[in-house]
């Protein structure tokens, strides 16, 4: 029996980063081998065992045959006779296909190392098109690491597009694997690698709309939208890592898009057909709720925050109360950064002040001095003393926006 450890933790490492969670795979060894050892059993379609003192994974060396559509579709085949080779040859990228031994050698069959040195994403082998999971396993490594995809394996994954291998995914992994890439360094190229390979159509069709829709004027028009959102990504990224923000960003402009008129009224504003998608979206890919409730607000309200200046004290205060502002203050510093985000999100813009946050910031602080016991001690009781604190509150942001402004 022999036991190597692969997968992540071995590429981090020729990477130089730190990686918590170590996968070993055992080869040479039986179920009843690994449990009469005290490992205890947890993997229901293939043997996986885990470690009886450190309760890491430990797999035994396997192959897999597809026998059905989508990426559930396998029998696996685990025996005493496959090889490091075998198992390694099953894997989807060449830089996730090195194992070392308990000594410390590498085993590298498939170059994944030169890959490493070299910014490479490349496919082990023609198995990859067995598991659509792989294309978007392939787009948030790209993610991550900033790395080219090797021209064949974009081709590659170009024919599991047009074969619909995608249109097996569910919900729950497209969302995981998103959601993920939403937090990584480059976040978006997880995006331009599914448009690249024509995947972005069908997993993400309100996105991929936005693209060849061109900006408007006063808003960079030598882009177009999909390119400016990609460009908004990036300077999130720049602002935060959290990926609510992220995915608020990514969604804020989905009505500009060229999506099926019959599917929305045709007296929406984009604003309105944002929130309409973006409700399609969530709904589709089972999104968490406060995921949808920042993305939602930053989309229908994002351009109130650019234009603050402009907007009438009554309007402030209002967008404020739809924000939830008074009651949930962490969520409106979320919506601060993805406005923060639009706006930086141009080419030369990026360092480009803006003061408009840190504005609605102040008036947000103006509106809540004005404190409720104050209001009840006066003698105010019952419905009046929310009508006293919205009359108090837009009185306060009058009075700062005068002096602001003037």
């Amino acid at each position: 029996m022999q036991i190597y450890q692969v997968g992540g933790a071995v590429r981090d490492k020729y990477l130089g980063h730190s990686h918590q969670d170590k996968d070993w795979v055992v080869v040479g060894a039986t179920p009843e081998k690994m449990l009469s050892m005290g490992y205890l059993q947890v993997g229901r379609d293939f043997p996986v065992f885990l470690h009886p003192t450190t309760h890491e994974e430990y797999a035994l060396a396997r192959t897999e045959r597809k026998t059905a559509p989508g990426y559930t579709g396998f029998t696996v085949y685990a025996a005493p006779d496959i090889s490091l080779e075998d198992d390694l040859r099953r894997r989807d990228l060449t830089i996730n296909a090195m194992a070392e031994d308990e000594q410390g050698q590498l085993y590298d069959p498939f170059e994944g190392l030169k890959d490493l040195q070299m910014g490479i994403l490349r496919h082990v082998s023609p198995a990859f098109r067995e598991d659509p999971v792989r294309i978007l396993r392939t787009a948030r490594f790209a993610a991550r690491l900033n790395f080219q995809i090797a021209p064949e394996t974009l081709e590659l994954m170009k024919h599991m597009v047009l074969a619909g291998e995608v249109d097996a995914l569910v919900a729950e992994r497209v969302w995981q694997e998103t959601g993920r890439a939403l937090g990584e360094l480059y976040p978006a190229r997880f995006f331009q690698t599914l448009r690249d390979c024509g995947a972005l159509a069908r997993i993400f069709p309100e996105i991929d709309q936005l693209f060849g829709i061109p900006q408007s004027a006063q808003h960079h028009p030598e882009i177009d939208t999909g390119q400016h959102l990609l460009l908004c990504l990036q300077q999130a990224r720049q602002l935060t890592d959290d990926p609510q923000i992220m995915f608020a960003v990514l969604t804020h402009d989905l009505g500009k898009g060229n999506s099926d008129p019959t599917q929305l009224p045709h007296h929406f504003g984009h604003e309105e057909r944002s929130v309409t998608l973006l409700k399609n979206l969530c709904q589709r890919y089972r999104i968490p709720t406060h995921y949808q409730e920042l993305a939602t607000a930053v989309a229908r309200y994002h351009s109130h925050c650019h234009r603050i200046y402009e907007l009438n004290p009554k309007t402030i205060l209002k967008t404020l109360y739809h924000l939830d502002a008074f009651r949930r203050p962490q969520r409106f510093e979320h919506y601060l950064l993805a406005c923060q985000a639009d706006a930086q999100g141009r080419q030369g813009f990026e360092q480009h002040p803006y003061p408009q946050a840190d504005f609605f910031r102040q008036l947000l602080k103006i509106a809540n001095q004005i404190e409720v016991k104050t209001i009840i001690a006066e003698g105010f009781s019952g419905a009046t003393i929310s009508e006293q604190l919205y009359l108090r509150r837009l009185q306060a942001i009058k009075a700062t926006f005068k002096l602001t402004t003037d």
